[in-house]
């Protein structure tokens, strides 16, 4: 077992959406990503499956052709290679992110 301490979620420094990997084995990578209201998701595709759970604020998130309204509870997967995006962020955005395998950046 290993207690993965993730801090405080934060957006970075210069108030930009961060992404703060926590954990990576080969099968699956853990981390917390942050985007404060008003603020842009530019994130690409990426080459893993991806799980998204949001813990704190608000906004929609749109990906193959389908836009949800996000907040506390929501979880979404999105397969490899799928265009997806959070928009329309009216609270501080914070996610767990789960990729497997591994987020290879």
């Amino acid at each position: 077992m290993e207690i993965i301490e993730s801090g405080r979620f934060a957006p970075a420094a210069d108030g930009a959406a961060d992404y703060v990997e926590h954990l990576s084995v080969p099968a699956l990578s853990f981390g917390t990503y942050s985007i404060p209201a008003g603020k842009p998701d530019e994130q690409s595709p990426h080459r893993e499956d991806e799980i998204y759970v949001v813990t704190r604020g608000r906004g929609s998130f749109t990906a193959g052709g389908r836009t949800v309204e996000v907040g506390p509870g929501t979880a979404i997967f999105v397969p490899a290679g799928e265009a997806h995006r959070f928009h329309e962020i009216t609270e501080d955005l914070v996610t767990l992110v789960f990729f497997a395998p591994a987020y290879s950046g």
